[in-house]
């Protein structure tokens, strides 16, 4: 079997498991059908997915603390208007709309900068789930109305902080190179 030919999964590694290892011999593959260098793309597929997982836990991790040390220096008191989480969630898209358009559109980035940076640090920075805490607490405190604002501003805020961050970095990098 050809290795264009050699069947694909839904992420684009072989079906069915994964070849025991070398014979005893110390060749590769058990699976007969397989070409050995299919089976060591295959297993450099599953390290470098390893790579990407660990790189985006650790960037969330550190996101997540930026998010607390945020919440600690600006705490916001019960019933009031979450001033820190809106603010957080509108930095972190707008860093993300510059982000992106340099990593995409004018540098060469490392492969495992996006998932660091752009999933890892940025998702543990901003924070969905404290927005949905944030809403629920206002609720709960009879400020329905507040509630519905800070719902709405939230989703503004981060569309407007990203398109910002995007638009301004493009015009800012086309400025650059007209120079």
């Amino acid at each position: 079997m050809r290795s264009d030919e050699f069947p694909q999964g839904a992420a684009g590694e072989p079906d069915g498991p994964e070849p025991d290892g070398p014979e005893p011999d110390g060749s590769e593959p058990v699976d007969p059908d397989a070409a050995p260098a299919d089976v060591r793309r295959w297993r450099e597929s599953r390290r470098s997915r390893h790579g990407v997982l660990a790189v985006i836990a650790v960037g969330g991790s550190l996101g997540a603390l930026a998010r607390f040390g945020a919440s600690l220096l600006w705490p916001t008191p019960a019933g009031a208007f979450p001033w820190t989480t809106l603010t957080v969630n509108a930095v972190g898209c707008l860093v993300i709309g510059v982000f992106l358009v340099a990593v995409t559109e004018v540098f060469t980035a490392h492969p495992l900068l996006r998932p660091f940076f752009g999933t890892g640090f940025l998702g543990g920075f901003t924070t969905f789930s404290t927005y949905c805490v944030d809403i629920e607490r206002l609720v709960d405190a009879g400020r329905t109305a507040t509630a519905l604002v800070y719902l709405a501003a939230t989703a503004v805020a981060a569309m407007a902080a990203v398109s910002a961050g995007a638009f301004g970095t493009r015009r800012l990098l086309s400025h650059r190179s007209a120079s």
